[in-house]
This record gives structure tokens, sequence and C-alpha cells, in this order.
């Protein structure tokens, strides 16, 4: 279940732990009529970054101008944490970070490997987000739900809302 004492009071910790605890979010660039798509988050908490591995070849990368503005959406694994984050989308080839974060899933989808030719990252370093952790209790739920309809001046206490800023 979220923590909402954890998202109040260090919300940019939860995110980071959320994302460590996820396959995949929904990865999109702003301001084109592509859809967003699943891609595996690889957290890197210092620089305030996600990495991504991807082909040089696929749409996301190919529609990369400088500057390109993205969100990446996280689904907490208990659905009970949601988060919205933007920032600026580069594609960036280091070497460095695809051993850092190489493992047999990634491997599967690069018949080179590492030297596999289309293989590449991209980088979305955040700027701002929002986060909502919110009860998984069904009776939490309920009974806030109940005090609410019996109180008009009352209203449900089920979450945190957050804004985060990383800039």
């Amino acid at each position: 279940m979220a923590s909402f004492s954890d998202a109040r009071e260090n919300p940019a910790e939860q995110l980071w732990d959320e994302i460590d605890h996820i396959h995949a979010g929904m990865l999109g660039l702003m301001g084109t009529d592509m859809h967003m798509q699943p891609m595996a988050p690889n957290a890197d908490r210092k620089r305030n970054m996600i990495w991504f591995y991807t082909k040089t070849d696929s749409h996301l990368v190919q529609s990369l101008k400088p500057g390109s503005r993205a969100h990446f959406c996280v689904v907490g694994k208990n659905h009970d944490y949601h988060a919205c984050l933007s920032g600026t989308l580069t594609e960036i080839k280091d070497p460095a970070k695809i051993d850092e974060y190489w493992n047999s899933v990634v491997a599967a989808w690069y018949e080179g490997g590492k030297s596999d030719p289309t293989l590449t990252m991209i980088a979305l370093s955040l700027d701002d987000g929002e986060i909502w952790a919110s009860t998984g209790s069904t009776l939490k739920f309920g009974w806030e739900i109940a005090k609410a309809n019996l109180d008009p001046e009352k209203t449900p206490d089920v979450g945190v809302h957050r804004q985060l800023r990383f800039a």
C-alpha cells in the first residue's frame, strides 16, 4: 500500500522507489500525434533521469528533435500509486549506461547483444511531475465515502497529491 506519510514527507524518494518496482510505464512525446507506449524504466536518481533501451529505427527515436519534451506515466504495482512526469527526452548511446542496466530481458530484444547496431538508449531528464498516493483498502475507501455523504462539508480522505520539481 502506498504510504501517505512518504507521499507527504518525501514524495521524490517514494517516486523513485515506485519506479524501481514497476516493469513498465507509458512514455510519449508531447506535441505529436503519437500514442504513448510502454517502456521499461531504469531510474537514475542522482541525475533525476530515467533511461530506456530502444532501437534506433523506432518511431519514437526517429521522431526526436533537439529539445523534445515527453511525459512518462507510472502506475504502481499495487495500483495505489500514480505519477505523471515530464522532461526533455534525448537519445544518448552511453556504453556505461547500457552496461549498468543490461539484463537478460533486455538482451532478448537485441540479436547482437550490447553491440547490436540498432541498440540505443533514450534518457528522460525530469523537470517536474505530480504524484498521487491512494488507499488500497476498500474498507478505508468505503468509510471515507460514507463520512463524506453524511457531512456535506467533508470530502473523502483517500489519498495524497503532490507536485514535484526536479530542475
